[in-house]
C-alpha cells in the first residue's frame, strides 16, 4: 500500500477549511465574530509579530499587534485559530484567538523561567526519537509529561529504525521505551526503507499532530515522509554524538495527503518542565498507583515505614530509575511553579521550616540521650 493510498478527498458541500480541522466548534465560537463582519482562519506560521493564516478566501497575512498580551503563554502561537479584518485592510490585523482546546508549552531556559507556548490546538504529539544514539529514556519521559499535559495523545516514534537491522534488538528498544511510557503507542520507524510510516500516518490522519524532538532526531524527514514531498529542508547529524543543526526555524502548520494537518518545529535543545504535575503523574502513573498503598498519605517514598513505592523497587517490580526520574521531574515542576506562584512559595518556605525545626528537635533529642 503506497503512502498516497491514505488520500482522504473533501466532500463538495465540505467547509472550505475542513481540512484543516475547522468543525462545528469552532464555527460556534466564531460566530460572533463573524457577525461583526471578521474572517475566521488558522494560524499556519507565525514570524517576527506577523502570522499566515489560511481562511476560506486563502491565505492571508496579518499583523498581531492587537492580541500580543504580555503572558508569553498567549501569544499568538501556530496551531491557533484567529479571527482577522476582512478583505480590504492594509496592513490586515487578528482581532481575537479562538479559545485553545489544547496547547503544549514548555519552561524557556531564560533565568526568569517564564512559559513558550510550542503549538495549540493539537490532538497527537509525536515525539521522535532517534535510534542513531543511545536512548536517553529521562527525556522521553520529561516530552511525555508535557504531552500529557497539553491535552494531547502522546506517540513516541523511534526514527532511523533502519540502523538497528537486527529485530530482536529493535524489540528491545521498543520495550524499554514502552516501560517508560505506559498507555503511549510506540512505533519503530524509518524513513528509508518506509518501515511503520502507513502506521504513523493511519495513527494520526484526520487531526492536528505536532512533531517534537531534539536537533538531529530525524523529524524533518519524518514530516517530508508524512506529507509526501520534500517541504523541510534536511541536514545530516554528525557521526560523533547523532547531534543535528536547526534545519527548521519556524514552526509550520501543513496539510497531510492522508487528511489532517502536521506542525513540524525546530529541534529543540532544552525540555523544561511548565507547570506539569498532572502530565509528570500520567507518564509514572504505576508509582502514583503504588502511591496509594503507602502506609502514610503524604509518604514522600524516601524511608518512610509502609511505603509501597521503595518495597516495589526492593523486589524488582518497579525500576530504581523510574523512581529517580520521577522525583527528579516533581521537584523541578515544584520549582518552576514556585517561582511564578508566590503562595506556593510561602508553602514550601513554611515546609522547609517545619522539617529544620524537626530535624534539629531530633538532634536534641539524640543529645540528651547521649548524655
Amino acid at each position: 500500500m503506497s503512502f498516497a493510498s491514505f488520500q482522504a478527498p473533501l466532500s463538495p458541500s465540505a467547509h472550505p477549511l475542513s481540512a484543516y480541522g475547522w468543525d462545528e466548534g469552532w464555527e460556534a465560537v466564531s460566530a460572533p465574530y463573524v457577525a461583526q463582519g471578521l474572517l475566521p482562519g488558522r494560524v499556519v506560521r507565525v514570524d517576527r509579530g506577523q502570522c499566515d493564516l489560511v481562511t476560506a478566501e486563502g491565505t492571508v497575512r496579518a499583523d498581531t499587534a492587537f492580541v500580543t498580551p504580555h503572558d508569553p503563554l498567549r501569544v499568538v502561537c501556530t496551531g491557533d485559530w484567529a479571527v482577522v479584518d476582512p478583505e480590504g485592510g492594509h496592513p490586515r490585523y487578528v482581532r481575537a484567538c479562538l479559545p485553545r482546546r489544547t496547547a503544549f508549552a514548555r519552561s524557556t531556559s531564560s533565568k526568569r523561567s517564564e512559559g513558550q507556548i510550542l503549538a495549540a490546538n493539537v490532538d497527537h504529539a509525536i515525539i521522535t526519537v532517534s535510534l542513531a544514539v543511545e536512548l536517553d529514556l529521562g527525556r522521553i519521559e520529561r516530552f511525555l509529561a508535557l504531552a500529557w499535559e497539553s491535552g494531547a495523545q502522546p506517540v513516541v516514534v523511534l526514527s532511523k529504525a533502519d540502523l538497528v537491522p537486527d529485530p530482536v534488538g529493535l524489540s528491545y528498544l521498543v520495550q524499554d521505551v514502552e516501560t517508560a511510557a505506559p498507555g503511549v503507542q510506540v512505533l519503530p520507524v524509518s524513513a528509508t526503507t518506509g518501515e511503520g510510516v502507513e502506521v504513523l500516518a493511519a495513527v494520526v490522519a484526520g487531526g492536528t499532530s505536532v512533531l517534537l524532538g531534539v536537533s538531529g532526531a530525524g523529524k524533518s524527514t519524518l514530516a517530508n515522509t508524512l506529507l509526501g514531498e520534500d517541504v523541510m529542508d534536511v541536514q545530516a547529524a554528525r557521526e560523533v554524538d547523532g547531534k543535528g543543526r536547526h534545519t527548521t526555524t519556524t514552526r509550520n502548520l501543513l496539510r497531510m495527503p492522508g487528511g489532517g494537518v502536521l506542525i513540524d518545529t525546530p529541534g529543540l535543545r532544552g525540555v523544561g518542565l511548565w507547570d506539569a504535575e498532572a502530565g509528570v503523574g500520567q507518564v509514572f502513573s504505576e508509582i502514583e498507583h503504588l502511591a496509594g498503598e503507602c502506609r502514610f498519605h503524604d509518604c514522600a517514598h524516601e524511608s518512610e515505614p509502609g511505603c509501597a513505592v521503595t518495597a516495589a523497587v526492593e523486589d524488582g517490580t518497579l525500576p530504581a530509575r523510574r523512581l529517580d526520574s520521577y522525583r527528579k521531574l516533581l521537584r523541578e515542576n515544584q520549582r518552576i511553579v514556585a517561582k511564578t506562584d508566590a503562595r506556593l512559595r510561602a508553602e514550601i518556605l513554611k515546609d522547609w521550616k517545619r522539617k529544620g525545626a524537626e530535624g534539629r528537635a531530633a538532634m536534641e533529642v539524640k543529645r540528651g540521650r547521649a548524655r
